[in-house]
């Protein structure tokens, strides 16, 4: 018989099944969910990461790929450079934020309590690449 495209099995993937084996930034928890190594994704890569209150992460950037961001909780700030100048774009639950390919950015969580942010990315494994500083 043939592959049958049509009707391949969903993948459920619990919270406690969230891997931690994944690119990190410090200040930062990243936790994998859906990408080739746990659910044989092809072109996406899903997690959470998790900022613990009052830190920052470490300036990176995600390579060639695109990153959109969902805000779950807390109140994560997420900076970037432009023309020179750092840029601060606050955000609150139920926000969303695109992060473009190659652009340097941090995360920072100025509350008391953990931000939490669900990640999705156009390539199927997670690229973070740590740099000293945001230009």
């Amino acid at each position: 018989m043939a592959d049958d495209t049509w009707h391949q099995p969903l993948r459920h993937v619990r919270a406690a099944e969230l891997s931690g084996d994944t690119g990190q930034t410090p200040g930062m928890t990243r936790r994998e969910a859906v990408s080739a190594r746990t659910v044989g994704s092809q072109r996406v890569w899903m997690g959470q990461t998790l900022v613990a209150g009052r830190t920052s992460s470490g300036d990176h950037h995600h390579g060639d790929s695109e990153t959109a961001i969902y805000v779950v909780s807390g109140n994560p700030v997420f900076v970037f450079a432009e023309d020179g100048a750092e840029v601060r774009l606050e955000t609150s639950p139920g926000d969303y934020v695109f992060v473009p390919p190659f652009t340097p950015h941090r995360e920072e969580n100025p509350g008391a309590d953990e931000a939490v942010v669900v990640i999705a990315r156009s390539t199927q494994e997670a690229i973070v690449v740590n740099l000293p500083g945001l230009t």
